[in-house]
């Protein structure tokens, strides 16, 4: 049987690890070695820095939505429990842009929310 040789697919694999290195400093862009490790410990990174964008996002929604609800003398909470309450589906997302964008139409929505409280 004829002997294989992996040549070709090594030197791809190779070459995929060095193109995703690019840009690194020093060693890290040029050997395989170094550039293997750096391209697994910055994905490692980038997959923990998805999640903390998300955190992220969540944590500036329920601080723009604080703020919103001070002046109708709701705090977050309760305001989050009205809203539950009276069966308006909106995220948090969608509630802190229509506080910024629209407040006439947030105005409503507290007032709702705070009679479904009582």
């Amino acid at each position: 049987m004829a002997r294989v040789k992996g040549a070709m697919m090594t030197r791809k694999r190779r070459n995929a690890t060095l193109k995703l290195a690019k840009g690194y400093w020093g060693s890290k862009s040029k050997h395989f070695k170094m550039a293997k490790q750096a391209v697994m410990k910055s994905g490692n990174y980038a997959f923990e820095g998805r999640k903390q964008k998300k955190r992220a996002y969540r944590t500036m929604w329920i601080a723009r939505l604080s703020a919103a609800v001070k002046p109708y003398g709701l705090n977050y909470s309760t305001f989050m429990n009205g809203v539950k309450k009276a069966g308006i589906e909106m995220n948090r997302k969608s509630l802190s842009e229509m506080a910024i964008n629209d407040a006439a139409a947030f105005a409503v929505v507290v007032e709702k929310a705070k009679a479904a409280l009582n």
